[in-house]
């Protein structure tokens, strides 16, 4: 790998940490720039539109990812999404006024918005460009200098990043760190003003761990089972198993917010079957094997984990199952899976899809109840009674109904995991606010003094009185 990703040497590391903090220290001036910030978001999109064919070329060689996936789903998003944040900042960034009791309103209360400080994003590699540089993106437009560590797994992306950052943008703000477990080892050990992660539970207890010797705040959004539920009675079977065929099948199922599993209403196990087998047979006339329309396993060691989940499972097959041997798995189904199944374990983050058949709804609210709360949360139903019956016995991350997967392609709402999950929010004001300290302030005038002269000694119980009154007095246009 080292052929192909250069590794930050150890020793540079802290060097370049100190450097971020001391022009984070030292020039306050561009810190609250808002032309600088516009113009370093401006040069993030010139980055990535200029280097389209490299970003396609890198993620194909990594991940045997189609091109039309890196452009929907990575370069596409994250050019529009930095655009847009570039166009509101002004907004974001203006002092909030609050609505205080009337003999406070003179004093002139704001929130005040300034970057928490130097931050570290770290990325994974199931979409290392848009899950780097979108963090990036919310931190650069808050104002904080941010070290960017690329995951060494996707090796021809990191170096690319690697390559580009230090022509596009400033190099006193902006820097990259590729390598492995010691170089991360070492960020860890520093101290940060945030910590941006995107992973699974297992590194996230480590960075979780490390941030706390430091109480560096944290940004962690994971993954987990998401459960997909098909009210059969009351959804179209045919629509629903061709969008959940194609969330399983994007990236090879390797998405945090993928289907998981699917709760299925026993009785039409077999129709649904039928309809994946149909929806498969549209996406893939000559088997995904030789399809340019579906990608491939990042690495074999993931490979080697899905096909020992393949060689435990108690389940039946009942779509796909084959492999080119080295790092293709086609769409696989799974009927009749029980809940002990080693399908069922843990999260796929593959292409293999179990069917866990129910007997009704409260049965599958139950189920994905008692299990830790997924990142995403999918219902197939027409009902309005079962749609109220799931959000309100059940959390999630987000619930969507009748699709996989489009929740994510809302950039007004927010991405964010909850308990097992993760925390903290991230796409436009919710990344920047999550780099963004919101300082409160008040200018209290000389012509106060009348309100606060019951603060004064001696003390009195109708000074007490006085104060509480006025303290929890509100005028009707406060509200």
């Amino acid at each position: 790998m080292a052929d192909v990703l250069p590794y930050t040497p150890i020793d540079e590391i802290s060097q370049i940490h100190a450097a971020l903090r001391e022009e984070f220290r030292t020039n306050v001036a561009r810190r609250y720039d808002l032309a600088w910030r516009k113009q370093q978001l401006a040069q993030l999109v010139a980055m990535v539109s200029e280097n389209q064919e490299a970003f396609i070329a890198a993620l194909a060689a990594d991940l045997k990812k189609p091109a039309f996936e890196v452009l929907a789903g990575e370069i596409g998003s994250l050019i529009a999404r930095t655009q847009r944040a570039a166009q509101l900042l002004d907004e974001w960034v203006a002092p909030e006024r609050v609505s205080p009791p009337p003999h406070q309103q003179a004093w002139s209360p704001e929130v005040l918005k300034g970057p928490k400080g130097v931050v570290l994003i770290i990325a994974p590699w199931n979409y290392p460009l848009v899950l780097l540089l979108q963090p990036l993106s919310g931190a650069i437009a808050a104002g904080c200098p941010a070290v960017i560590k690329p995951s060494e797994i996707a090796q021809h992306h990191a170096a690319l990043i690697g390559e580009l950052v230090p022509k596009y943008l400033d190099p006193a703000a902006y820097r990259v760190v590729n390598g492995g477990v010691p170089e991360i080892t070492r960020l860890l050990e520093l101290k940060w003003d945030h910590i941006f992660y995107t992973g699974n539970s297992t590194v996230a207890r480590i960075i979780a761990t490390a941030a706390a010797k430091h109480l560096t705040p944290l940004t962690l959004e994971l993954g987990g089972k998401s459960p997909v539920v098909v009210d059969a009675e009351n959804t179209d079977l045919r629509l629903a198993a061709k969008r959940i065929l194609w969330g399983k099948s994007t990236n090879s199922g390797q998405i945090c917010v993928a289907p998981d599993y699917v709760l299925i209403t026993r009785s039409a196990q077999d129709e649904f079957i039928a309809a994946l087998k149909e929806a498969y047979q549209t996406f893939h006339p000559h088997g995904a094997l030789e399809s340019d329309s579906y990608g491939g396993i990042v690495s074999k060691a993931h490979y080697d984990r899905l096909q020992g989940l393949i060689a435990r499972t108690k389940a039946q097959v009942v779509l796909g199952g084959n492999t080119d041997g080295k790092r293709v798995i086609e769409p696989t189904v799974f009927r009749d899976v029980e809940d002990n199944d080693a399908l069922l374990e843990g999260e796929i983050f593959g292409p293999l899809l179990p069917l866990v058949p129910v007997d009704s709804m409260q049965e599958a609210i139950d189920f994905i109840s008692a299990r830790p709360h997924p990142l995403a949360l999918y219902v197939f139903t027409n009902k309005p009674e079962v749609k109220k019956a799931f959000i309100q016995g059940t959390q999630s991350g987000s619930i969507a109904f009748n699709d996989v997967m489009t929740q994510v392609s809302v950039s007004e709402l927010p991405f964010s995991g909850i308990g097992e999950s993760g925390y903290g929010a991230q796409y436009l004001k919710y990344t920047f606010d999550g780099f963004t300290h919101h300082r409160a302030t008040v200018d209290v005038p000389a012509s106060s003094e009348d309100i606060l002269a019951v603060r004064y000694p001696p003390y009195s119980r109708e000074n007490a009185a006085k104060r509480f009154a006025a303290a929890t007095t509100y005028s009707t246009s406060s509200k």
